[in-house]
């Protein structure tokens, strides 16, 4: 896979400011969804850069240590529970992405967006790719930059409330962070529209 075909395509058009766009977190019972746009100078080089799921924690960390520092400017967009109840977690996205690209053009005049599996409306051009965190070098980069700054945030909550787990499961519905809210009941920053966050609040009103 041609990592820099997209992006090539657009410096050869003479689009030099191009953010690549992508979230994490739609899955979680609690916490954010945090989104990140990524604008990649034309040389840049990282080897294994791929979607950020693919990677493990450690090269992720290096990884956005080396994106952060050598790119052109970066982004980061966070919607928090309440706004995902409101709004529900597609839209949530779409804000947190909006938010990052919003963030980036304070910096620099972005030219074009690559955003990963979602259509966004934007005064600027932009083109959504299925999977592009592993077709994109520019999505690929903000796909690390989302997670770890997701991660880091778990890693924050876990050190409040380490009875609940979330430094390992990371707010994902997993068996032992089920059992874990059954047992000591939920914090501030459920998403109270989830099915299993709604179950718990059920049994609780009874």
């Amino acid at each position: 896979m041609d990592l820099y075909k997209y992006e090539n395509e657009l410096y050869s058009k003479n689009i030099n400011y191009i953010g690549g766009v992508d979230e994490v977190g739609r899955g979680p019972l609690i916490g954010p969804v945090v989104a990140a746009c990524v604008v990649l100078p034309k040389d840049f080089k990282l080897e294994g850069l791929t979607d950020s799921k693919k990677l493990s924690e450690k090269k992720r960390d290096l990884f956005y240590d080396y994106i952060v520092k050598n790119c052109i400017a970066y982004g980061i967009g966070i919607i928090g529970p309440e706004k995902i109840d409101e709004v529900n977690i597609y839209q949530a996205s779409k804000l947190a992405m909006l938010k990052a690209i919003e963030e980036v053009r304070k910096e620099i005049p972005l030219e074009h967006v690559l955003i990963d599996a979602m259509p966004l409306d934007l005064d600027i051009e932009t083109t959504s790719i299925i999977k592009g965190d592993a077709k994109s070098i520019s999505i690929a980069a903000s796909s690390v930059v989302a997670k770890v700054t997701r991660d880091r945030m778990m890693y924050e909550l876990d050190k409040k409330y380490p009875e609940y787990g979330y430094a390992k499961h990371k707010g994902y519905p997993t068996k032992l962070h089920l059992e874990m809210i059954k047992k000591h009941g939920l914090i501030d920053g459920y998403r109270k529209t989830y099915g299993p966050v709604k179950e718990i609040l059920e049994v609780s009103h009874e």
